[in-house]
């Protein structure tokens, strides 16, 4: 017997068909004679359409009402998928984030979870029941319900799993795993069969869109064996678990691409003690992060240019602060760009090989692509380049990195 924590996303339960398709999973684990909980999503649509109604109400809106709203899909789904597993002879039922509880902080629209009790839950278990989690609501400490941030219910299914001590989470998506890549622009991209926690964090976080960041980083603080797999294919997902359970590490295991980010250039700063305080501190409060960093000193070192990439949304409001900033910034110009995109190689072998960073500069150069702004960490190289130029590079460097399958 192992137990199990199965998470279904909007596009797995967009309708009554894909909840039963759903349902018969659930089945089947419990068939196999797991305990079993589940954690869904509201329908796909949904939560943007929840959004929507309260930006049309109110324009400065509380956001514990927001909460209230919003987490309102994810009730809808637990329902149905209990009533559907109910006829089909499956002892289950609906938990909410209040009821089991999953007790968040105060960050109504971004909570985090502090605990989750879980006694009656496990109890139930031995009775044979199927639970079925609300994702992306917990309950705040004021009592009122709270949200996860979106994409909340991945974080929701593995910090159940780490609670419950499951044996594996196992997140249902639309597509089949974790590629090298996105396969929709890289026709040669490879399903992996295991990745590490690590490298799946940067993935996430550098644009990949099939795990929540947060959920990734629960995951490895915790130990949580999670496997994305498919709603709709019996075919065997990708694991992301500890750099210890896969023998041989590739130096490059995946390539990830962001086309939300703006690119600022503040021209000849006057380049004095604390001026990086000057340009970022207004930023930071005003609650807009920075990304890649570069700066250049001038020939006479009076002046410096600084470059910083922030999220293509937020780039009209960045340079407000920065024009309007009164302490004593000083700079000739501001220049912005929004075309651009932050290309990723990612993959833990890189501790331990050189020339990685080459490889990338070269494949890139070949094909005439000009780097704007690089940055680095332990296990990932990002370059910024021309949007336009997105496609091109993700294929070049694919090829580069020996990613392409052999089909």
């Amino acid at each position: 017997m192992a137990r199990v924590v199965m998470k279904f996303g909007g596009t797995s339960v967009a309708d009554l068909d894909r909840i039963r398709n759903a349902a018969k999973r659930v089945k089947r684990e419990v068939e196999a004679g797991n305990e079993v909980a589940v954690v869904v999503s509201a329908m796909a649509g949904v939560t943007n359409q929840l959004v929507n109604y309260v930006q049309d109400a109110g324009s400065l809106y509380d956001l514990r009402e927001y909460d209230t709203v919003v987490s309102s899909g994810e009730q809808v789904t637990s329902g149905l998928l209990s009533i559907v597993l109910q006829d089909m002879g499956i002892n289950a039922r609906s938990w909410l984030g209040w009821q089991s509880p999953i007790v968040t902080n105060a960050a109504h629209g971004s909570a985090r979870i502090e605990r989750i009790e879980v006694d009656d839950i496990i109890r139930r278990f031995g009775e044979g029941q199927v639970a079925v989690f609300a994702g992306f609501q917990g309950v705040g400490p004021d009592g009122r319900i709270s949200t996860l941030g979106r994409g909340g219910s991945d974080t929701s299914a593995v910090a159940i799993a780490a609670a419950l001590k499951a044996d594996r989470c196992d997140i249902y998506t639309d597509v089949d795993g974790i590629y090298t890549t996105d396969p929709r622009i890289v026709a040669k991209a490879r399903k992996m069969e295991k990745i590490t926690y690590e490298e799946m964090l940067e993935l996430a976080s550098q644009g990949a869109k099939v795990l929540q960041t947060r959920s990734v980083e629960m995951a490895m603080k915790h130990g949580v064996r999670v496997q994305v797999l498919s709603s709709f294919e019996d075919k065997p997902g990708t694991l992301v678990v500890d750099e210890e359970e896969i023998v041989e590490q590739a130096i490059v295991s995946g390539i990830a691409y962001n086309r939300d980010e703006a690119k600022i250039t503040l021209r000849s700063v006057r380049d004095t003690p604390g001026v990086a305080a000057s340009i970022f501190g207004p930023l930071t409060d005003n609650a807009i992060n920075v990304d890649m960093i570069v700066q250049n000193i001038s020939a006479d070192k009076k002046t410096t240019d600084m470059t910083f990439t922030v999220a293509k949304a937020e780039l009209d409001r960045a340079i407000k602060v920065l024009e309007d900033s009164s302490n004593g910034l000083k700079y000739d110009s501001l220049d912005s760009d929004p075309a651009v995109a932050k290309i990723s190689v990612i993959g833990v072998g890189m501790r331990s090989h050189a020339g990685v960073a080459q490889k990338m500069f070269s494949a890139l150069a070949e094909k005439g692509i000009n780097i704007e702004v690089i940055s680095t960490s332990e296990i990932k190289i990002s370059v910024l380049v021309a949007e336009e130029y997105t496609e091109l590079a993700l294929r070049s460097l694919h090829t580069a990195y020996g990613l392409d399958s052999e089909d």
